[in-house]
C-alpha cells in the first residue's frame, strides 16, 4: 500500500463521513453504534468499503421516503448487524481457528 492509496483511502472516509453527517440525528446515532458494533465484531469484509457504504445508502433512502430508522431495522439493531455479516467470516473466527490449530498441533 502506498501513499496515494491512503491518501485517497482518507478521501473516501471523509466524504462517507460526510455522507453520515447529513443524515438526521435518529439516524446518526444508529449509524455509529452500528458502526461501533461492526468495527468490535470484525467482519473481514468491513473494510473493503461496501458494507458501510451500503448502510448509509439504505439510511439515505429511508430519509427520503420519510421513515424513521427503526421503521428500516426494527427494534433490535444489533440483529439488523448480525443479519448483514451472517455469511462473512469474522477476525475472532480466524483467530478462534488458530488457537483450535495450534492447540491441536501441541497435542500429538
Amino acid at each position: 500500500m502506498g501513499i496515494q492509496d491512503i491518501i485517497e483511502g482518507k478521501k473516501q472516509w471523509r466524504a462517507h463521513m460526510a455522507r453520515v453527517k447529513a443524515l438526521p440525528p435518529d439516524y446518526r446515532i444508529v449509524y455509529k453504534e452500528i458502526q461501533k458494533y461492526l468495527f468490535k465484531v470484525g467482519p473481514i469484509d468491513l473494510f473493503d468499503g461496501s458494507l458501510l457504504t451500503g448502510i448509509v445508502d439504505f439510511f439515505e433512502e429511508g430519509v427520503a421516503a420519510g421513515k424513521g430508522v427503526l421503521e428500516l431495522l426494527g427494534n433490535d439493531v444489533a440483529a439488523f448487524c448480525d443479519d448483514l455479516i451472517k455469511d462473512s467470516r469474522t477476525y475472532a473466527e480466524i483467530y478462534q481457528e488458530s488457537i483450535n490449530g495450534e492447540s491441536g498441533k501441541a497435542e500429538k
